[in-house]
């Protein structure tokens, strides 16, 4: 039987009685799994920790769960989340020789389950009111091409020659306690501080963060980094997350039993440079987001508008050693 692709966003389907990979339907409602991995969450004992949705409810970590049919989750999530698992208990070397692919994969799966609770809390909220849940085209657009690409777990999906992320590994000099976590969901960007290293991907964006970060990331990628300069870069991808101007366009091509992706040039038909200007007093307030726990204020990061302050290079662009940052991990 040929592969066929399930786009939920197509038919509005996210109920609990239908797997959210595969579209097929579930023995029960109770079939499900976790968002946040349980290896994950009894590592850093997250379950009963406060997670804020978008509708400013509260929830916690082990609340957050995403209907999945037993199949699915044995043949391919948990081979997934066993071989991430192994490699996130290693460190920085382990993770660095996993495909990029199964870590896209990996974070795509824990960002869409949080998209999906954010999709149900909405319907609710919304059908409470008497209203239709609506939600932008623009946003439908991304979150439905992120759950295509997450079909490459259980379908013979092939991505023709791109990569629909931006993926950026640091070695960082963490607390051994530290468990960092972020995302951007109209950006689909995520980022992760544990162990002994910092992960940052742009989910959907078919590279173009790593092109526009290149020269920096060329000159710390094999650099072991102080926490607030992993933190500082995190900034960085963010804020040009929110830059970049395109909604990435694919031609979806069944070939017989496979299925092929092709990207559309970014471009398009526009002149238009794919990222907005950059503005530091934008980029000054995403900073003291990020290193709020460091204490730094919006005044002190711009004191110089033109020359934000940083931790990663000094005023000649050269990468500053982070023995010389006194300042806690």
């Amino acid at each position: 039987m040929s592969a066929q692709i399930y786009a939920p966003f197509e038919v509005s389907n996210f109920s609990n009685k239908t797997c959210f990979l595969s579209g097929m339907p579930l023995n029960s409602e109770e079939d499900k799994v976790q968002v946040f991995p349980q290896w994950l969450m009894s590592r850093y004992a997250l379950e009963d920790r406060p997670f804020k949705l978008l509708d400013e409810s509260m929830a916690t970590y082990k609340d957050l769960k995403i209907p999945c049919s037993a199949a699915i989750n044995e043949q391919y999530l948990e081979p997934l989340e066993n071989e991430v698992a192994d490699a996130f208990a290693i460190g920085y070397d382990a993770v660095k020789k996993l495909d990029e692919l199964k870590l896209f994969q990996w974070a795509g799966k824990l960002l869409y389950g949080i998209i999906f609770n954010e999709i149900q809390a909405g319907i609710k909220q919304q059908h409470i009111q008497g209203e239709e849940f609506n939600i932008s085209q623009s946003i439908i657009h991304k979150f439905s091409h992120l759950h295509l690409m997450l079909q490459t777990l259980n379908q013979p999906v092939i991505l023709e020659d791109f990569k629909p992320f931006s993926l950026f590994l640091f070695k960082v000099d963490n607390d051994e306690k530290e468990f960092g976590y972020r995302d951007e969901i109209n950006t689909l960007t995520f980022a992760l501080r544990i162990r002994d290293f910092g992960l940052v991907i742009c989910l959907q964006d078919n590279g173009a963060n790593k092109q526009y970060h290149k020269e920096a990331f060329e000159k710390i990628k094999d650099k072991t980094l102080h926490p607030i300069q992993f933190e500082e870069f995190s900034g960085r991808v963010f804020y040009s997350a929110y830059l970049f101007n395109r909604l990435p366009e694919y031609n979806v091509l069944p070939v017989g039993e496979e299925i092929y992706i092709e990207a559309m040039p970014l471009r398009g038909m526009s002149n238009k440079p794919l990222f907005d200007e950059w503005v530091n007093k934008t980029y000054g307030q995403v900073l003291e987001t990020f290193w709020k726990n460091w204490g730094f204020l919006l005044l002190e990061i711009i004191k110089d508008p033109e020359h934000p302050m940083s931790f990663l290079f000094d005023a000649e662009g050269q990468f500053v050693d982070p023995t010389a940052i006194k300042l806690p991990r």
